[in-house]
């Protein structure tokens, strides 16, 4: 969970938070003055980001004693401690609205896929996210969406093939970017194709495509594009797909269903810190 990635997004949050100084908790903290501090939920949520909270309080002061009190992908309800730390108390103020922007944040995410996830339970059918994260936080978004519950996409363009309509433009037709990607891919890549009509599904078929993604298609349209693919690729739907209505694309014979919004979209959920003072020596 903590890569090398990760210790470098934390260092820059608390370079650019806390790069000055911080200037209030030193003026009234002394080095000796110690406290403790929990982290709460003020929502029922999946918690997700322990780890990096935990990881922002250890950078800031490696004396802060950290205790987790869940688990990352855990429903807690409102009220819920999560974490709880004991550190010198200016340090742990240097270090709360860092620790909470890195929860808040991939708990966030991970609460919606939860509800994606539960809302297509039974049906058969993956959810996935995309590649529109936030930049730099495509590891820990991707996290966030399996502790909620769904699954994650390509993490990057390295992964696998996706012939989308910019491609197929550029190459002149679809069977000649799939021929094109076939002999300079890796053997073991499988090749996925957009396509957004079915004549495009049928010469994707054609092509030897192992993954079709059924871009914008209308749920009746996606019917009648499963009916012709007949099993012989993985059904993918991407587009125009919202919670309110995703129960209507997750039909029969689809496989994954590709939402943006599970990163692009989240919103933060409600967390806190308090700070019990202890042992406070105060200034004059």
């Amino acid at each position: 969970m903590i890569s090398p990635r990760t210790d470098h997004l934390i260092d820059l949050a608390l370079e650019e938070d806390a790069g000055l100084g911080d200037v209030t908790s030193r003026a009234i903290f002394t080095p000796e003055d110690r406290a403790g501090a929990f982290i709460e939920a003020k929502q029922e949520l999946i918690v997700c980001g322990l780890e990096v909270a935990a990881r922002v309080f250890a950078r800031v002061d490696p004396a802060s004693k950290i205790t987790l009190r869940a688990r990352d992908g855990e429903r807690v309800k409102r009220g819920a401690r999560v974490l709880e730390v004991q550190g010198p108390a200016a340090s742990l103020l240097t270090a709360e609205r860092t620790a909470l922007n890195f929860m808040q944040r991939l708990s966030g995410i991970a609460t919606l896929a939860r509800r994606f996830a539960d809302a297509v339970a039974g049906s058969g059918v993956r959810i996935v996210d995309t590649r529109k994260t936030t930049p730099g936080w495509r590891a820990l978004e991707k996290y966030a969406v399996r502790c909620g519950g769904c699954y994650n996409h390509r993490s990057s363009l390295g992964e696998h093939v996706l012939i989308k309509d910019n491609h197929i433009a550029a190459a002149g037709s679809l069977t000649r970017a799939v021929k094109l990607t076939r002999a300079a891919a890796p053997h073991a890549a499988k090749i996925e194709v957009e396509a957004t009509t079915l004549a495009e599904v049928k010469e994707a078929l054609r092509a030897g495509a192992e993954v079709i993604l059924l871009d914008n298609m209308t749920p009746e349209l996606i019917r009648r594009a499963v009916v012709a693919i007949a099993g012989a690729a993985v059904v993918e739907v991407s587009g125009g797909v919202r919670f309110e209505t995703l129960r209507d694309f997750a039909l029969p014979g689809v496989d994954v269903i590709s939402i943006g919004a599970l990163t692009h979209s989240a919103t933060a959920v409600d967390l806190s810190l308090t700070i019990v003072p202890r042992g406070r020596k105060g200034r004059v």
